[in-house]
């Protein structure tokens, strides 16, 4: 692999470098390609700093209905994220790189296991912002080294509106789920940006090849696309399992199944990933023990073994008490008995959000008579106010049928 001292290097060829002559925007621009291709981006595109006006009014109405929910970072200066040149003044290109993920085998199939947990294909590897980020510095140097310019680079960390950036370069066009997808590498691909104060040549926006499918809208089990193209990120599974700090509301408990961090329906099920192929990064390749692990393992994870699990893993950002509320909605939704051994034991955890999941676990696995009597009890005891609403609102649920259970 590559790396900037080596692209450098190949720069001051005669054919490209000489002490008369300067690249032309459009040499730099080839011979960009050339170095990120090198350094393992899979896609690349150029576009200006002001395309996004359309993208702006559509993301502007997204703040307005309140469909963020409580990411609030995103409500947080939208001017910045509608136009680059307000994050800054001194943009005049923006270099938009992919890096493949894709799977090596089906997403959907894990949703069938469920004494397993589902785990988002982007977060079974390491996370995509350390390696993406590290790449983008090199190549952002190489840029600098041949060009005198100034860069910033940007991985999914800041007000950047990265997939219609992305789309105005070319790199693929944003779906009615309002994922990027690409002729080429299908939903699975990872954004990063440099931008530049180098006058570059821009590529051509790729059209949208949606057409009249609307398989990805269809498969969501919570029915978080009010029409194509919008998303209401509050019934968004990934939402709820990640961004989500607090329980998670009833009405989606049974749509969450054993997806126990984030969701892949939407794109998994995209007919443009008939072209996709699997992602060639080792350090994005799925660990074995992330592909289906038992649910009764995870719930027995304290802080210390759930960090250790997830060393470099983008799960471990949302801690060991959000993923166990998680765990316990799966364990829910099981149908194996057997589970409520682990639902009973965090019923005592420490955390009232891990205690609260493991209440609606315990509804959903006990028979009725036995969950009251243990309700009657746990309500006296419990200190927690949100913790007693569980159990109180538990109590009112209708029993779940016989064979809905193992």
């Amino acid at each position: 692999m590559a790396g900037g001292r080596a692209g450098v290097a190949h720069l001051r060829g005669p054919r490209l470098l000489s002490a008369n002559a300067a690249l032309s925007p459009a040499d730099v621009k080839a011979a960009l390609a050339s170095e990120a291709r090198a350094l393992g981006f899979d896609s690349i595109g150029v576009t200006a700093p002001g395309v996004l006006a359309d993208a702006g009014r559509h993301f502007r109405d997204f703040l307005e209905a309140g469909a963020h929910g409580d990411m609030n970072w995103l409500a947080a200066h939208p001017e910045r994220r509608t136009d680059p040149r307000a994050l800054w003044g001194d943009v005049r290109s923006i270099i938009m790189l992919g890096v493949n993920y894709g799977p090596d085998e089906d997403p959907l199939v894990i949703l069938n296991e469920r004494t397993r947990g589902a785990i988002s294909v982007y977060a079974q590897g390491d996370d995509y912002h350390d390696l993406i980020k590290k790449r983008l510095k090199v190549l952002a140097r190489w840029l600098v080294a041949t060009s005198s310019c100034e860069v910033k680079v940007f991985v999914d960390t800041a007000a950047v509106m990265e997939k219609p950036l992305a789309q105005a370069a070319g790199v693929g066009w944003q779906g009615k789920h309002t994922n990027l997808v690409s002729r080429q590498f299908g939903s699975w691909l990872f954004l990063g940006a440099i931008f530049t104060t180098l006058e570059l040549p821009q590529d051509e926006a790729e059209p949208d090849h949606c057409g009249s499918c609307r398989a990805c809208l269809d498969i969501c089990p919570t029915a978080a696309f009010p029409a194509p193209y919008k998303l209401d990120a509050r019934r968004c599974i990934s939402y709820l399992t990640i961004e989500n700090k607090g329980p998670i509301r009833h009405e989606f408990r049974k749509a969450i199944g054993n997806r126990i961090y984030g969701c892949d329906d939407c794109l998994a099920v995209c007919p443009w990933n008939k072209f996709a192929q699997a992602g060639h990064e080792a350090k994005l390749a799925a660990r074995d023990e992330l592909r289906a692990p038992s649910l009764a393992d995870l719930a027995r994870l304290d802080n210390a073994a759930f960090r250790a699990r997830f060393t470099k893993s983008p799960v471990k950002r949302i801690g060991r008490d959000r993923f166990l509320r998680n765990v316990l909605i799966a364990i829910g939704n099981s149908n194996d008995r057997a589970l409520a051994t682990e639902a009973e034991r965090l019923a005592n955890d420490s955390s009232p959000l891990v205690r609260g999941a493991a209440v609606w676990a315990l509804s959903q696995l006990l028979e009725r008579e036995e969950f009251l009597a243990r309700a009657a009890k746990a309500i006296g005891a419990e200190v927690d106010e949100a913790v007693r609403e569980e159990w109180q609102f538990a109590t009112t649920l209708p029993e779940p049928q016989p064979e809905e259970r193992r």
